[in-house]
């Protein structure tokens, strides 16, 4: 592999123009299976009258009452919304004075790096173990729970005992629980709690991330601090309408559950015929392990087809759902061109 392609590790899943550049005879349309969203795309059309207008108080109140209830929180107070939850993540060293971050990783580096950001010390650990050390020392722990990219998943069970634990010793527990949505070890339901802080993704389960919408969840004066900082107007008149819609909606999430399972499933035998490793699983996603994932990553973009692929890890790739059946023809038909080749 070339030198050129051996730099492109983007920090996030998604960047496929700046990746698909250095395959210019690649077939279009692209097929981006490196972000973990799921392809079955919540319908909604924006109504352009609403746009001429700002977003009202009342739309708000109406969302978070919505994210309330789809959450398990008791209570709206309990919930701010936001312009997706990276910027969430970013404004959380402001609103808690932790000096000591520890981080379950590898993981999903948007926390690393809002942390560091903000002048923190940020330590890594990989064991249950250390995790539950610096949980017990006070400090503020970050736990991506299903884990990106691997799909670990801590019970919620645990993650009360933890969240007990932290307020006893002064620290703090932030769960970011992105792909939680299609599982059932949320702690949303522990809230209030004076140990623990949830992250809540609107975009990877509805399938819209440009909306640009995520939650955070917490204590009232957790929640009330960063309502602050986010000013008003945070979140756009269309990302209220369509967040609201959607969280209500319990007959699209009781059909899209079931279906984003199957097609997990269905992504992880197609991908063990071809010799690949499964090694981590979550809803939305599947990690792979092999000794040629990077030549695997490059035969795919060839074939117009881009996966995650992380830096210092050269024998994982991370593979997304893809849309529709054309999608599915395309991947499995690049896998045969590879394993043809190894």
């Amino acid at each position: 592999m070339s030198g050129e392609c051996e730099t492109l590790f983007p920090v996030h899943g998604g960047q496929v123009r700046r990746i698909m550049e250095q395959f210019p005879g690649a077939p279009q349309p692209y097929i981006d299976l490196s972000t973990g969203i799921s392809p079955f795309a919540y319908p909604f059309s924006p109504d352009m009258e609403k746009l001429r207008a700002l977003p009202q108080p009342h739309e708000e109140y109406a969302l978070m009452q919505a994210a309330a209830h789809a959450y398990g929180v008791a209570d709206s107070q309990y919930v701010v919304a936001g312009p997706g939850t990276q910027l969430l993540i970013n404004l959380l060293p402001m609103v808690f004075s932790a000096q000591n971050v520890t981080i379950w990783g590898p993981t999903y580096s948007g926390h690393e790096r809002a942390w560091r950001r903000a002048g923190r010390v940020v330590q890594h650990v990989e064991t249950m173990a250390a995790c539950d050390a610096a949980i017990r020392r006070g400090d503020a722990v970050v736990v991506v729970n299903p884990n990106n990219p691997d799909g670990r998943l801590v019970s919620k069970a645990c993650l009360a005992q933890w969240a007990d634990l932290c307020a006893a010793a002064g620290g703090l527990l932030i769960i970011d629980e992105a792909f939680a949505d299609f599982g059932d070890e949320s702690v949303t339901s522990l809230l209030p709690h004076a140990g623990l802080v949830v992250l809540r993704s609107f975009g990877k389960t509805y399938g819209l991330p440009g909306i640009r919408l995520g939650f955070a969840l917490g204590s009232r004066e957790e929640i009330s601090r960063l309502r602050g900082l986010l000013g008003e107007w945070s979140v756009s008149v269309e990302a209220l309408a369509v967040g609201c819609a959607a969280l209500k909606d319990a007959h699209w999430y009781q059909q899209a559950r079931p279906r984003a399972w199957d097609d997990t499933r269905r992504l992880a035998v197609l991908l063990e015929q071809y010799g690949l490793e499964v090694i981590g699983q979550a809803p939305l996603f599947r990690l792979v392990r092999h000794e040629q994932a990077q030549h695997l990553w490059r035969v795919l973009c060839e074939d117009g087809i881009i996966t995650r692929r992380f830096e210092g890890r050269d024998t994982v790739l991370r593979f997304g759902l893809p849309a529709e059946a054309s999608a599915w023809q395309r991947l499995e038909k690049a896998l045969q061109k590879w394993a043809a080749r190894v």
